[in-house]
């Protein structure tokens, strides 16, 4: 039974926390189901790693009122898009655009992850392994050893 329990808030934990409070939604279904579209795919700017239907800071619920509003007025979903990319650039964007002002951001990945491999082969071309010299035994460390070492056999050098 614990096990169960276990399991069903796990689960429970798991699932996104939609943030949409019951005053923000609209009445039309029609329109509300465009809002959660439009909504997945505009960035939270204060949690920035949720959508702002995700999250629960004070803007997301704004910008959330906001694309609600456009949509009243009769704008597509397209036009909304562009209304809140106007006012906060394509940052708000989970998915912004390919342009040169963003390249950085989709090619960084892929430039570290290059640069990565090309480190780990030139680490690997020369040897990859460090070599650390060892330093002589101190006359004190060798007779602790030596106490520590096993008797060696009658008729037997130790230190052969």
């Amino acid at each position: 039974m614990r096990s169960l329990l276990a399991l069903a808030a796990a689960v429970l934990l798991a699932m996104p926390a939609l943030a949409v409070l019951p005053d923000e939604m609209l009445d039309d279904p029609v329109l509300e189901a465009r809002a959660r579209e439009i909504s997945q795919e505009l960035r939270c700017v204060v949690c920035q790693n949720q959508s702002i239907d995700d999250s629960d800071a004070p803007l997301a619920r704004d910008l959330r009122i906001v694309v609600r509003e456009q949509l009243r007025m009769g704008r597509s979903d397209a036009q909304t898009l562009d209304y809140v990319v106007s006012r906060y650039g394509n940052f708000v964007l989970l998915k912004p655009p390919v342009e040169p002002a963003t390249w950085a951001l989709w090619a960084g990945p892929f430039l570290l992850l290059l640069g990565g491999g090309v480190a780990l082969a030139l680490w690997r071309g020369r040897g990859g392994t460090v070599v650390v010299p060892e330093a002589p035994l101190s006359p004190d460390e060798t007779r602790a050893l030596d106490a520590l070492a096993p008797s060696p056999p009658p008729g037997r050098d130790p230190r052969a």
